[in-house]
């Protein structure tokens, strides 16, 4: 009598359920919440944050500055001059207007 050697069907079983969760995790790994793909979103969803910080900082000091030339302290008379021009629509006596 000859007896063909099959492995046995829980060891079978079990290789199976072994491979079937390391492609679940590799999977996860990469494409899940907090897999690879996500950080590199997060890491460029960053840099896109930090230059628009420093575009909001930029846009912060320069209204600053110009608060602080308006102030009673300090009163630049060229920018008050440029702000009534521009918001009254004033011209000095002896301008001419070209339009």
């Amino acid at each position: 009598m000859t007896r063909t050697a099959r492995p046995a069907f829980g060891t079978l079983l079990f290789f199976a359920i072994a491979f079937a969760l390391s492609l679940y995790f590799t999977f996860a790994a990469v494409q899940g919440d907090f897999g690879l793909f996500r950080r590199a979103e997060i890491v460029a969803e960053s840099q896109q944050l930090r230059s628009q910080l420093a575009e909001v900082r930029t846009e912060v000091a320069r209204m600053e500055n110009l608060t602080k030339r308006m102030s009673d302290d300090y009163l630049d008379l060229d920018l008050l001059d440029e702000q009534v021009r521009r918001v009254l629509g004033m011209v000095r006596a002896d301008e001419i207007v070209i339009r």
